[in-house]
């Protein structure tokens, strides 16, 4: 049940082409003011660049998406630089790609694999997650069915992302949606009902995409 991806963290890379410094970076946004103040940090804090060229995506649907070329050619810049996000299904993140000319002209085909480039490399760079929506189980058990549990949920590539040791163990997991009741009752037939079982919450659980 993915409902969405982005970007798993900011962050930026730098391509040199033709004597060209492009600099790409990438950042989560949660609304257009928060692309606004990305798009003016990077201005400043590269000043004296040629170009700060850019595009960004809003929205699980991709609802809102804004680019521009910012005096590079029409389309050469702003538009390679959205297809990337659009062709990973990124959303809720912007990419900026600062230009310091290096003295040689690419034309538009150079521009276009440029800036393209830069934004690919950026994701690379940073990574990619998936929201999944799930709920999150606090898994209660005696010590000696711990080896099983966990031997079990290695098995189904569920993880464990925290446990707690008193007179019992409890382990907290996050289940897919569309799955709990399978797994659950899977769960309680492996430990002969001798288990607790407490829903904790639900919602998306980001996992990292190869």
């Amino acid at each position: 049940m993915e409902k969405y991806r982005t970007i798993a963290q900011n962050g930026h890379t730098e391509l040199i082409i033709k004597k060209s410094r492009f600099i790409a970076e990438i950042a989560r946004i949660e609304d257009e003011a928060a692309a606004q103040d990305f798009i003016n940090t990077i201005k400043k804090k590269y000043a004296k660049a040629t170009h700060h060229c850019y595009a960004y995506q809003l929205g699980f649907n991709q609802e809102i998406q804004r680019m521009s070329d910012d005096g590079e050619p029409s389309g050469t810049a702003g538009s390679p630089i959205l297809e990337v996000l659009e062709k990973q299904n990124l959303v809720n993140v912007i990419c900026v790609v600062t230009r310091y000319f290096g003295g040689i002209k690419l034309g538009a085909g150079g521009l276009i694999r440029a800036y393209g480039s830069a934004t690919a490399a950026a994701v690379e760079t940073v990574g990619k997650v998936a929201g999944i929506a799930q709920d999150q189980y606090e898994i209660t058990i005696q010590y000696n069915r711990l080896d099983i549990l966990t031997h079990w949920l290695t098995e189904q590539q569920i993880n464990i992302f925290d446990t707690r040791y008193t007179d019992k163990v409890s382990l907290n997991i996050w289940l897919d949606q569309d799955r709990v009741q399978e797994t659950l009752t899977a769960m309680t037939n492996l430990l002969a009902d001798q288990l607790e079982l407490k829903k904790i919450s639900s919602g998306f659980n980001e996992v990292p995409i190869a």
